[in-house]
Parts: structure tokens; sequence; C-alpha cells
């Protein structure tokens, strides 16, 4: 059975959900906005440039999962999603999904970015499944540790392997991926489908070598 996957941020949504995230918190003062705004840009940068530490970074934005009643981050997700991610939910990005929905493909979203942010948006695309960094839970509470390997360059090849073992039926032989980052060639390098969506320069420079499709689903 056909397996499309698609990344998350910057290839279905035209911005990225993680960093949102971050200024979504600055911006309601949940976070010491200085101190928060300077890091959370930082580690945006690196993860650009390719030189992001994963674990440094996820101490960091799992932080205030831990420091904050469940119940509230809840209500504060809610807001969130209105407020930041519906205005960069792609209509290309939809019809994309739709396509390969329609042909009978398994679709599945495969994100560096913490499930608790990314799991709403993904449901959003009417999108079932979802490999997403794992934030642990304990008693109902995040501890502000990961559960698991980061979803995360190579890591994204480990846990969509861990996932393919669970889910007869599909491999890697007639798999479609989507993602708009050099951070994800590991995985594009892996796939019989991969397809290039408003690349960064990295990328776009390895597909065009490597003679992969390359697309835009941005509004023009």
């Amino acid at each position: 059975m056909t397996l499309a996957i698609f990344d998350l941020d910057n290839t279905l949504l035209a911005g990225d959900s993680d960093y949102l995230w971050g200024r979504f918190l600055v911006d309601r003062g949940i976070v010491d906005p200085e101190i928060y705004e300077m890091a959370n840009t930082r580690f945006y940068e690196a993860y650009k440039n390719g030189t992001l530490d994963i674990g440094e970074f996820l101490e960091f934005a799992l932080r205030p999962l831990r420091e904050n009643d469940p119940e509230q981050l809840f209500r504060w997700r809610e807001s969130f999603i209105e407020e930041k991610i519906l205005p960069i939910m792609q209509t290309a990005a939809r019809e994309l999904v739709e396509r390969h929905r329609s042909a009978g493909h398994t679709l599945l979203v495969i994100t560096a970015t913490n499930r608790f942010v990314t799991e709403p948006i993904v449901r959003l695309y009417g999108i079932d499944n979802l490999i997403a960094t794992e934030p642990e839970l304990r008693e109902g509470r995040y501890t502000g540790r990961v559960e698991g390997i980061p979803s995360f360059q190579e890591g994204k090849v480990q846990r969509l392997s861990a996932w393919l073992a669970d889910n007869d039926g599909h491999d890697l032989e007639d798999t479609w991926f989507y993602s708009d980052s050099h951070n994800d060639i590991p995985l594009l390098s892996r796939v019989a489908h991969p397809v290039a969506v408003d690349p960064d320069p990295v990328l776009h420079r390895t597909a065009q070598q490597r003679g992969w499709p390359v697309i835009s689903l941005r509004a023009a």
C-alpha cells in the first residue's frame, strides 16, 4: 500500500509551529519575554543552519509543559491554534493531501516538533497518523523530558522504521515524502518519491543534483 508522508513545519504549514508556539507563550506573558524570545530565535536559526543540538533545544522547548498545569496548557493550545496556526494553513497543502487520500494512500505526518503542539494541527488536515517527538507524561503531567527518540534528522528514519514494523503492508519502495528542510535529507534519500517543498537553499541544491521534484505550496 502506498504511503504518503508529509513534514509539517514550512511544508504543510507556511511557518514553523514550534517557533510560533514559543512566540505565543511570549505574547501571552507565560514565559519571560526577553530570555525566551532570544533563545527561541537562536534555536530556530540553528535549526535552519543545520547546527541544532536537539537535546538542548528540547530541554528548552518542553520546559513550559513541565511548569504548567495540563488543563491550562490545553486551553492555551486552543487559542494558539486559532491565533497562530489557522492563518498559516495552506490551501495547496490541503489539496495535495486530498489527492493522496483520493488515491487510497495512507497518510502520515512526521515532524521533529513535539506531539503536544502538532497533534491538533495534523487533525485539521484530516490525517490520523503522526510521528512526532514525544514529551514524557507521568501521572498526568509533563515532565519536561523526551520519551524515546526525537524524530529529527536520522531520528526520523529510525522512528519511521519502527512505525513500519508495526504497520504491515507499507514499505519505503512505494512511499512519498514531502519536506522543506535539509534536515530531512536522510529520510528523503530513502523513499521512492522524495519531493522538496519550498525548500531551503541546501535542500534545493540537493534536489537539483539528485533530480528530485521541487514544488511550492505557498500562495502566489
